[in-house]
């Protein structure tokens, strides 16, 4: 063990890393020295940000938690603490079966650790983060929280959430961060060297109406890409419900801001829509998807859409797959259903698709979307489009178009025995050579 040094461990969502970086900058404010997912863990002290989506993230969160508390017993690790979305959801449940754990904090509290450790919370916030991703792009939350509240004519008109999802009971109502409050973030980030932003929130969307009383997400986009020295800026996780139509507008006339736009749809059967309370139909998802390819003309979409959602029948996930034909996504992400406790769904459906069925279902369309892929990245052959370079890896410089998201999305790969003089975190003109079903092949052009 290594004294004085902290090894942070980040599980689930770019969300949840953010807070890992601004409690990992906090704890170096103190004196601490702090590794950030190493592949070998040294420190004394060791803390878990742990994620509480579905169950197969809260068995990832527990497994650590328990290799952990076994580094303990044998005295490789001093202390142990816990943090993030499943201790915020089962603090006592966690406290009663895992007393090994020097402590336990939720998504909210995590800046008491300090108090425990002895320190300092620091407030100075042109120091409020410690970068983890490479230097050359940032993640930026601009608020917390999901509720689903709407507001017609300065009143709320609906308050309701989806009735399979556990992030509202984690997370609690939607809170929008002040505009200023960000904008100082995002400068502050851009005079450490940052060029690409990843804006991210449960619900991009309704930015602004907690605080302003009306949505605020075109202005925002607007304010930020007006700051110089924004390269790219790329938005993640809009809800399809009441869409603000004048953020369209920025995405096309704003050179900076990525074509590119994550809206999470889940499904397209009306009946299973009504069900999951989505508050919207197929006929206005099948609008608003034709309104935004007509107003950003060359925008790659990304979605995530749910299989197996309790009362989806043949004829329901039939529909789904005409949609993903339609629609023809850039980028596509699926997921079976898995009962949730406290959730609508969990408390009140029976989950009687079968998991077999699921799975089925699931592998039928994702090797839909395999070929949509591959029929998109092949068409992009040819084309001479602008990349930002991430990384080297084995003889390939990795980098990403405006359409490509870090960690989720298709690379383009650049062979470094044909490209010299290639730097990492510097854009570049790459011509598209050929493609396989998700990547990009590659060389750099004047």
């Amino acid at each position: 063990m290594v004294a004085n040094k902290i090894d942070i461990i980040t599980l689930g969502c770019s969300k949840n890393l953010v807070d890992s970086e601004r409690l990992i900058k906090q704890l170096e404010l103190n004196g601490f020295e702090v590794a950030h997912d190493a592949e070998t863990l040294t420190g004394e002290i060791a803390v878990v940000n742990t994620c509480g989506f579905i169950g197969d993230a809260k068995e990832e969160s527990i497994n650590m938690i328990l290799e952990l508390c076994e580094r303990k017993k044998s005295g490789q690790l001093g202390k142990l603490f816990v943090m993030g979305c499943l201790s915020e959801r089962y603090l006592n449940e966690l406290s009663n079966e895992i007393p090994e754990v020097d402590g336990y904090f939720g998504k909210f509290n995590w800046n008491e650790l300090l108090d425990v450790l002895g320190k300092t919370y620091h407030t100075d916030k042109s120091r409020s983060r410690r970068i983890t991703t490479p230097s050359h792009y940032a993640y930026l939350k601009i608020s917390e929280g999901c509720d689903r509240l709407c507001f017609h004519n300065g009143g709320a008109c609906c308050h309701r959430r989806c009735a399979y999802c556990a992030i509202p009971i984690i997370t609690g109502k939607h809170v929008s961060r002040p505009i200023e409050d960000i904008l100082d973030e995002v400068r502050e980030l851009v005079a450490c060297g940052v060029k690409e932003f990843q804006m991210i929130a449960q619900e991009l969307t309704y930015y602004g109406l907690d605080l302003y009383k009306e949505r605020r997400i075109a202005q925002l986009v607007s304010d930020i890409a007006d700051i110089p020295g924004v390269k790219w800026l790329r938005l993640h996780y809009a809800y399809p419900t009441q869409f603000p139509m004048e953020l369209l507008d920025v995405m096309r006339e704003k050179q900076n801001v990525c074509k590119y736009l994550d809206i999470a749809l889940q499904h397209i059967s009306d009946s299973v829509l009504s069900s999951m309370h989505r508050n919207v139909t197929a006929k206005e998802t099948y609008d608003l998807i034709t309104t935004i390819r007509e107003k950003v003309p060359g925008i790659h979409l990304r979605t995530t859409l749910m299989v197996g959602h309790p009362g989806e029948t043949d004829d329901d996930f039939e529909q789904l797959i005409e949609f993903v034909k339609w629609a023809k996504f850039e980028r596509m992400g699926a997921f079976a259903y898995s009962e949730e406790e406290g959730t609508y769904s969990g408390d009140n459906y029976e989950d009687d698709v079968p998991d077999d069925v699921k799975q089925n279902r699931l592998s039928k369309l994702m090797r839909i979307q395999q070929r949509i892929s591959s029929e998109i990245q092949e068409r992009k052959k040819g084309c001479v489009l602008p990349v930002i370079i991430d990384r080297i890896e084995g003889e390939y410089y990795v980098g990403r178009t405006e359409f490509d998201s870090p960690d989720v999305d298709p690379e383009v790969l650049i062979s470094c025995h044909d490209n010299q003089n290639v730097a990492i975190g510097e854009f570049y003109n790459a011509h598209i050579d050929s493609s396989d079903d998700f990547d990009l092949y590659a060389h750099i052009v004047e």
